[in-house]
This record gives structure tokens, sequence and C-alpha cells, in this order.
């Protein structure tokens, strides 16, 4: 049974019949329909935790979605769902999709540049500082990136890119 049919309450149930009903009205070809509907799936078994489950929609999605803006924010969601697995590097090929696909996502920028900067603080851990130093400058390159596409919205990185050195610009707009 989908996800979508798999509710608990009330609420759900009747959310879900008006999220179907508008789909099938949607002036859109029934391959983009479906592509939709394997793409909301995924997002509600990624919302329950079912990683497994959600990256099989999203791959179904993937093969329907011809939209490139679309195939990028379900290329994020798989990306999102790596790095929590800890498959890091499959994360980063995949943000780097999503990106290819749409360059306007900062978030994408800034989960990259995550797993950069915990990189170098491992090298840095281990006395790898030329190693650290690379990888801090990867995460800096990003996040400038995603500071420049949503200025004011990562103040955490905005500070760390001040207080490293690694930026000079004041303001990101």
């Amino acid at each position: 049974m989908p996800r979508t049919q798999n509710k608990d309450n009330f609420i759900d149930k009747t959310f879900t019949v008006m999220a179907d009903l508008i789909v099938k009205m949607m002036p859109i070809n029934d391959k983009a329909k479906r592509a939709y509907v394997y793409y909301r799936d995924g997002l509600s078994a990624q919302n329950a935790g079912d990683y497994a489950e959600a990256l099989e929609n999203y791959e179904e999605s993937l093969k329907l979605e011809e939209s490139p803006f679309d195939r990028s924010e379900t290329l994020k969601n798989m990306a999102i769902i790596y790095m929590s697995n800890g498959d890091e590097d499959l994360a980063l090929d995949t943000y780097q999709r999503a990106l290819d696909q749409n360059s306007n996502q900062p978030s994408c920028l800034k989960n990259m540049g995550l797993i950069y900067e915990k990189r170098g603080r491992t090298a840095q851990e281990a006395g790898l500082q030329d190693e650290a130093d690379q990888l801090f400058d990867r995460a800096a390159d990003v996040w400038t990136q995603a500071v420049r596409l949503y200025p004011g919205g990562y103040l955490d990185i905005e500070n760390w890119l001040k207080t490293t050195g690694r930026s000079n610009i004041d303001v990101y707009f």
C-alpha cells in the first residue's frame, strides 16, 4: 500500500484525498503527475524516518520527472538522507547533481560545507593541518556561495567565515 494511503488519522486521510484530487486536476501530463506522487510519497516516508522507502520513491520520481527544478528538489532530499546515513561522499555527489539541475539551492551548498568543515575538523584532530586547511577552504568556498544566495540566512556560517579569516566580505548582498 502506498504511504499516502497508509494514514492513521482523519486529518491525514482527508489531506491525502484532497491532495490526490488536486493532482488529478492539475493541467500537467500524466508522467509529471506520477513523478509528483512518487516525490510526495518519498517525502512522507522521509519525514517518517523510513529512508529506504523514501529513496525508492525518489528514484522512481527521478525516472519520470523532466523539470530540472523538481529534479533538483528530489536530489536534494536524497542527499539529505545520504548525509543522515553517514554516506558523505554520496551526499556530496548528490548535492552536486542537484546544483547541476538548479544552481539556486543555498541549502545544498550549506550542507556540502558542513561535510567539508566536519572533515576539516577530523583532519585537524588527527594532526593533518594541511589537509584540514584544504577542507576548510572548500567549506568556505561553498558557504560563501550559499550566503550570497541567501544573505542573512546563515548567520552562523557568516560568523565562521569571518572568524576563521576565510572571508573579507562584510555584507553578502
